[in-house]
């Protein structure tokens, strides 16, 4: 039966517009504005109130358990995570079993719409040898290995490649050496809970590098999961020179810092690691100002008895396809740090953007409601490793 919500405030982020409207559901979202249906017997009028709807939510990158790791996430429980988070798009990370680094290993993913595949840059996501980019390009969103390649002469030769091809190329900026074996930010914080650090310039001096890289061939780059107020103002720097960049954040680091490790919550292990405060001011109004790009996700699911593991042993990583947006609403919404739009905007159509999709065919089809109460074990994730697992949480993305 067809459904009318009354009163809805409607955020249209690829018109960067808000307004109030009555809308019927009915397979699609319909916007009404001030003439309802003649014949209202055969439609159920909901009761609710502050409904929004806003534009398909677009996450960048995040990992698929299936093929190769079914354990942790099934293609099905994915996606009902991703519909049930508001994603009409969810970018996937080519280090699957197979690695997604031939246009054979493609096939998997050419039935189901709603998953971008990434192409690998190396063979096996490996850092080593290059793909066969010029076959894997039409199938693929863009090019990534999803964690640091150290070779950068390698990355150079990539660039050129990848530059004629008209495909984003996404990088992450990350020196393994530079960052030795911590496991939390360096700083004050890693002191008092004897947790050992990583330093800032892991990412800084890995990304400045970079940059020198994009400034000589002029490929545009996409950088993934930065993380510091530092790499804040070289993504800054670059874009006020006219390098091709954009940038990318992953969501809990604008809602947690690094002294929120006290529980040594082994959910809480990232990469790159939570920052400190100042870190999160700058990556909020990073996005606040344009110089972030887009919030993505990076979903990494693992399974109990690879989380439940000490702090120090536990793999890096959290769910978060269902979770971001209520989680990001109270803590950036709510508390005024960003509006509605700036942050729709950053899960949406700015993401989808940095990927070069068709942002006419992104429709109005996430309903949320940022009243509704619910408990996180409702997830349909099969993966729980998220310190909001089993928390209750304060608004929710309908589903049709």
């Amino acid at each position: 039966m067809p459904q009318l919500f009354r009163q809805v405030k409607i955020i249209d982020s690829s018109t960067q517009t808000e307004s109030t409207q009555d809308i019927l559901l009915d397979r699609t979202f319909q916007i009404l504005g001030d003439s309802l249906p003649e014949n209202t017997n055969d439609i159920d009028i909901s009761d609710r109130t502050g409904l929004i709807l806003g534009t398909g939510l677009v996450d960048m990158y995040s990992h698929s358990g299936e093929p190769g790791f079914e354990k942790r996430e099934t293609l099905s429980s994915l996606t009902a995570s991703a519909q049930n988070g508001g994603f009409a798009h969810v970018g996937i990370l080519p280090n699957t079993q197979p690695a997604i680094d031939s246009a054979t290993a493609t096939e998997f993913w050419r039935s189901h719409p709603l998953f971008l595949p990434w192409g690998a840059i190396t063979l096996n996501c490996e850092g080593k040898a290059i793909t066969d980019l010029a076959e894997l390009a039409p199938h693929v969103v863009g090019f990534t290995d999803g964690k640091p390649i150290s070779n950068l002469a390698l990355v150079r030769r990539v660039m050129e490649y990848v530059k004629p091809l008209h495909k984003p190329l996404m990088l992450r900026a990350w020196h393994t050496n530079l960052a030795e074996s911590g496991v939390m930010r360096e700083g004050k914080w890693s002191l008092q809970y004897g947790l050992s650090g990583s330093s800032v310039i892991a990412e800084t001096v890995a990304l400045a590098g970079l940059l020198e890289l994009v400034a000589l061939t002029q490929t545009p780059t996409h950088f993934m999961k930065i993380s510091t107020a530092r790499s804040v103002e070289l993504i800054a720097q670059a874009k006020n020179s006219h390098l091709p960049v954009t940038a990318s954040v992953c969501w809990l680091h604008l809602w947690q810092e690094d002294r929120d490790l006290h529980t040594y919550d082994p959910n809480l292990r990232l990469s790159p690691p939570l920052g400190n405060s100042e870190d999160r001011s700058a990556l909020i109004n990073g996005i606040k100002n344009g110089t972030i790009d887009a919030i993505a996700v990076d979903h990494t699911p693992y399974t109990y008895e690879e989380k439940t593991v000490d702090f120090e042993s536990a793999p890096s990583g959290a769910i978060g396809l269902e979770l971001i947006l209520p989680t990001l609403w109270q803590e950036l919404v709510v508390t005024e740090k960003l509006t509605p739009q700036e942050l729709w905007t950053a899960l949406s159509i700015k993401p989808a953007h940095c990927l070069q999709l068709d942002t006419k065919k992104l429709a109005l089809s996430t309903l949320f409601d940022p009243n509704q109460i619910w408990n996180t074990k409702a997830i349909a994730s099969l993966s729980a490793n998220s310190s909001l697992y089993g928390k209750t949480l304060t608004g929710k993305v309908l589903r049709p």
